[in-house]
């Protein structure tokens, strides 16, 4: 028996080893085995209620982008209109920026990161 394969033994790793067996499923949601870590990420979102809106400022001050999907909220227009007022104000006071993609999605950026609004013609 080789070093390595006693260390191995020793240590509890081994190659019949199953991947899920030494990193929990809770780990896993969180490892990112392709990409090295980031200073900041694009981050979907689903606006579900009046509560994510503390995750997605949470977000913000982390520097992280969102996309944000208002879809589920589509039904109450009035609280929908609500909470997207005040994004755009918390936006606006860590000098984010805000911007509608389409009907269901929106745009926010975190602190000294602008969206271009306005098309450029080619």
């Amino acid at each position: 028996m080789g070093i390595l394969q006693r260390l191995s033994k020793a240590l509890g790793v081994s190659k019949d080893m199953d991947i899920d067996e030494y990193i929990g499923t809770d780990e896993l949601e969180n490892v990112d085995v392709l990409h090295e870590a980031a200073d900041s990420y694009v981050k979907p979102v689903a606006l579900e209620s009046e509560e994510d809106v503390k995750v997605i400022e949470n977000e913000l001050r982390q520097r992280n982008i969102i996309l944000l999907n208002v879809s589920p909220m589509s039904r109450n227009t009035a609280k929908l209109k609500t909470i997207v007022s005040n994004l755009k104000n918390f936006s606006m006071k860590i000098d984010g920026d805000i911007a509608r993609i389409d009907n269901d999605k929106i745009l926010l950026t975190p602190t000294k990161v602008k969206i271009v609004k306005s098309r450029k013609k080619v």
